[in-house]
């Protein structure tokens, strides 16, 4: 039962949820990737480069037989996930960049403007500026 609550307590804390969350939004990030890169990125790149299929590429090591498949060198499989590899990293670099810029201006914001004095600061700079005055009095 220990082992049970131990795993309850780990489960519910933020962090492994958040961590879950992120898993599933990268998973669906990567799908999009995907077809970014080949339903939009890859045919026009096939087409300036003369109609090449990267997928497509590949090098026969050996031909088929009626009893065995070909045997294949897939390289250009290989160049379509560097592209889909390419592409996810530059968007993960750009929303790190734009997180950073906005923390690293928030703390600028906060280190411009010093937080309001509480009730009691102000209480005691007013009995301060008072005794003061007292004081320049006599």
């Amino acid at each position: 039962m220990k082992i049970l609550n131990d795993f309850k307590a780990f489960a519910l804390k933020g962090n492994v949820i958040d961590m879950a969350v992120g898993i599933i939004i990268g998973a669906a990030f990567g799908k999009i990737v995907t077809s970014l890169v080949n339903d939009i990125i890859m045919p026009p790149l096939g087409l300036i480069i003369g109609g090449v299929n990267f997928t497509d590429l590949k090098v026969v090591m050996k031909t088929a037989t009626e009893t065995a498949p070909a045997v294949t060198l897939n390289y250009g499989q290989f160049i379509q996930v560097i592209f889909d590899f390419l592409i996810v990293a530059v968007a993960i670099f750009m929303v790190i960049r734009v997180i950073s810029v906005a923390k690293r201006k928030h703390e600028e914001k906060a280190v411009e403007t010093p937080p309001e004095p509480s009730n009691q600061e102000k209480l005691l700079e007013e009995i301060r500026d008072i005794l003061q005055e007292l004081k320049v009095k006599s």
